[in-house]
């Protein structure tokens, strides 16, 4: 392997043979790693390009599909609050004219049992008009009988003097008022 210089000095001078083996044990390794070694790398890098690139698309198309699920959420979300103030304005305004609705009645129901109420009073006190009229004909004519002297027992002559009796009554009364 080595050989001496002629001035004794060793250089190193490989062996011709050891050259073309090496060369060839080099070309050798250079196809195999060509041939089976790097395009085996080659493709294992390519998945993992892939794998990776792939995993970002689909955690890009997962977060665009969340995006819309939560904006579809929130707008669902703003017309059932839509709907329920809806729904709560239109239940107050029911409520309102239910309200108003059952004053009318009771305002109503109140205006006929007044009514009904004063024309009751009205029906008893002409009533009682015409008994205490009655009542004072009857003691007129048995106290003007009385003083006069003779009985006024005739229907006739009773009515006529019942009746002016309660006239002259009627007018002092409204006389007085």
């Amino acid at each position: 392997m080595y050989m001496a210089a002629a001035d004794g000095s060793a250089i190193l001078f490989p062996i011709w043979q050891e050259i073309v083996v090496g060369v060839i044990a080099f070309a050798l390794l250079c196809f195999v790693l060509m041939k089976f070694v790097f395009p085996k790398m080659e493709e294992t890098y390519r998945k993992r390009v892939d794998a990776i690139e792939g995993g970002i698309e689909r955690a890009n198309k997962a977060q665009e599909e969340a995006n819309q699920l939560l904006e579809q959420y929130r707008r669902q979300l703003a017309e059932a609050r839509t709907e329920a103030s809806s729904i709560r304005d239109e239940a107050r305004a029911d409520a309102v004219a239910a309200k108003e609705e059952i004053l009318a009645e009771a305002r109503t129901e109140s205006e006929r049992i007044i009514a009904a109420g004063r024309d009751q009073l009205a029906a008893s006190r002409q009533q009682l008009l015409t008994e205490l009229r009655s009542d004072v004909g009857e003691l007129a004519v048995t106290l003007a009988g009385r003083i006069v002297g003779e009985s006024l027992a005739d229907e006739a002559r009773r009515a006529g003097t019942v009746e002016r009796f309660l006239s002259e009554l009627d007018q002092d009364t409204a006389g007085a008022r």
